[in-house]
C-alpha cells in the first residue's frame, strides 16, 4: 500500500491543529478538566448553603430573649472573633446537625453585626 505524497504534511498539520485547538480551548474557550469542574461545583454548593442558612441563623439569634444585648456584644467583638461568638451560642447549628458550620457562623455574624440599611 502506497500513501499519498502529502501524507506527512497532512499529519503535521493535523497535529499542530490539535495542539492549537487545545491551547485556545483551555486558555480562552472556557474548557476545564473534570477535577476543576468538581472543585467549582463544590465551591458553588458551599456558597449556596451558606447563603441559605446564614439568614436562618440570624433569625434564630434575634429570636432569643436578650437579643439586643447579645447583638451589641457581638458588634463589640473583633471581626475575627464574631463567628466564634455565634458558634458558641449554638445558633449556627442547624436542626438535625451535630456540628456547627464555621462558614455559616461567620456569615451569620456578619449579618447580625452589620444589618443592611433599608433603601428609601
Amino acid at each position: 500500500m502506497k500513501l499519498p505524497e502529502n501524507t506527512n504534511a497532512y499529519l503535521w498539520g493535523a497535529a499542530i491543529g490539535a495542539i492549537a485547538l487545545a491551547v485556545v480551548g483551555f486558555g480562552w474557550g472556557g474548557w476545564v478538566t473534570g477535577g476543576t469542574s468538581m472543585k467549582t461545583a463544590a465551591a458553588a454548593a458551599s456558597d449556596a448553603k451558606v447563603a441559605a442558612l446564614a439568614p436562618i441563623c440570624a433569625d434564630r439569634f434575634r429570636a432569643q430573649g436578650d437579643s439586643a444585648a447579645k447583638i451589641a456584644e457581638l458588634a463589640k467583638a473583633s471581626s475575627w472573633d464574631r463567628g466564634n461568638v455565634v458558634e458558641k451560642s449554638g445558633f449556627a447549628m442547624m436542626p438535625g446537625s451535630k456540628t456547627t458550620d464555621s462558614d455559616v457562623a461567620r456569615a451569620c455574624a456578619e449579618i447580625l453585626a452589620n444589618p443592611p440599611i433599608p433603601k428609601t
